[in-house]
């Protein structure tokens, strides 16, 4: 099997299961004030420090979630409702997840105005575009740092501290699912006052997730309970789930920049194949060589997906979350419209080698030519 859909998620890494694991044999609840509570606690604290170290915030400042989407959708609408009443403007990009649109898409709906910003003909979102979209009645920034279609980086440090320079006031959040273990950043570089991570992108279990919250910044809880996670999210802690992530992180701390090294080297290899095919297009280069849209001209993503599928290669058509829909992103990123049918994203591992890129474009070229009888 060669897996090349890392985007969508990840295989969980030993040391993440057997953090899993120890996390089960603990089965405390971490509000117990007995000694199998108090062992529970300890295991999520020291978690929640390696999940801190990772991004250089106070561990305070880290509270899990269930994932990307739930810390995404507290973040925004926390925002909205700390100062939705008084400031009405949302400024955000046209090429954020789902998990960030929609919520922001609610906010509309409720009244808010919402300036979505378009990637320029570089596929670059300006810091100078970002600060002339706010002005005084702005309350929330939201952008990624990494594109999960296209693997575009955008430059949120200076886009934020542009807009705080200017506007102290604006709350500003970014998803920073894709880059996080894989881009070297700290909450410091992006000037950001709220980040949403994920575990099963970098190698964890699916269900666990983090929103960093700047101890500057006061929004109001998201799920009220319990008064877990010191009553901003209350349920009770998933220490299984907490132990994989922060296992996940400790595994790749401090490999960042070697582990970047190999992607790139990976990902020029597949650019340099593509074009010596011929019939390939490569959509969008010069971001996360952990992300590379590519498009077979003439081939629909869908049938070849399913080609590539049958010879044990998993890629994907777009972002997991489309379903197979046509997407949005790619014509945003100025993708030609003849290619927006043919469009196929190859994410990388850390363990994704120069032979996982041969295979694939061999059995590309072996579909080039089985599959011309439907060619569009």
């Amino acid at each position: 099997m060669i897996y090349l859909d890392n985007a969508a998620t990840t295989k969980p890494c030993k040391e993440a299961a057997e953090a899993v694991m120890k996390g089960l044999e603990c089965f405390g609840n971490p509000s117990s004030l007995h000694s199998l509570g108090l062992e529970a606690e300890t295991l999520v604290s020291e978690q929640r420090q390696v999940i801190a170290d990772a991004i250089g915030c106070l561990p305070k400042e880290i509270y899990f979630t269930s994932g990307a989407t739930e810390s995404s959708n507290t973040a925004i609408f926390g925002a909205f409702a700390a100062h939705g009443k008084r400031k009405h403007r949302v400024v955000t990009t046209t090429v954020e997840h789902p998990s960030v649109t929609n919520p922001i898409n609610k906010l509309e709906q409720l009244g808010c105005e919402v300036i979505r910003l378009s990637p320029d003909e570089n596929g670059q979102i300006t810091p100078s575009a970002v600060l002339e979209a706010v002005n005084d009645d702005t309350f929330l920034v939201s952008m990624m740092l990494v594109n999960n279609e296209t693997g575009a980086v955008f430059d949120v440090g200076s886009a934020f501290s542009a807009v705080k320079k200017k506007y102290p006031q604006v709350l500003t959040h970014c998803d920073c699912v894709q880059g996080f273990m894989k881009l070297p950043f700290t909450v410091k570089k992006l000037n950001a006052d709220m980040i949403s991570l994920s575990g099963h992108k970098i190698y964890a279990p699916k269900g666990i997730g983090a929103l960093y919250v700047s101890a500057k910044v006061h929004i109001p809880a998201f799920l009220l309970g319990g008064g877990q996670e010191k009553g901003f999210r209350s349920g009770t802690e998933s220490v299984p789930l907490i132990c994989g992530f922060g296992a996940a992180v400790k595994a790749l701390s401090g490999k960042v920049e070697e582990n970047l090294e190999n992607a790139r080297a990976v990902q020029g290899y597949l650019v340099k194949k593509c074009g010596e095919n011929g019939g390939i297009a490569v959509n969008f280069s010069g971001g996360s060589p952990y992300i590379t849209s590519i498009a077979v001209e003439g081939l629909k993503s869908e049938v070849l997906l399913h080609f590539l599928e049958k010879k044990g290669i998993f890629v994907s058509s777009g972002s997991a979350c489309s379903k197979g829909k046509k997407s949005s992103v790619i014509k945003e990123f100025r993708v030609p419209e003849k290619l927006s049918d043919s469009v196929l994203r190859i994410s990388f591992s850390t363990d994704t080698t120069t032979q996982d890129i041969d295979a694939l474009m061999s059995a590309i070229t072996e579909a080039q030519g089985s599959l011309a009888r439907i060619r569009k």
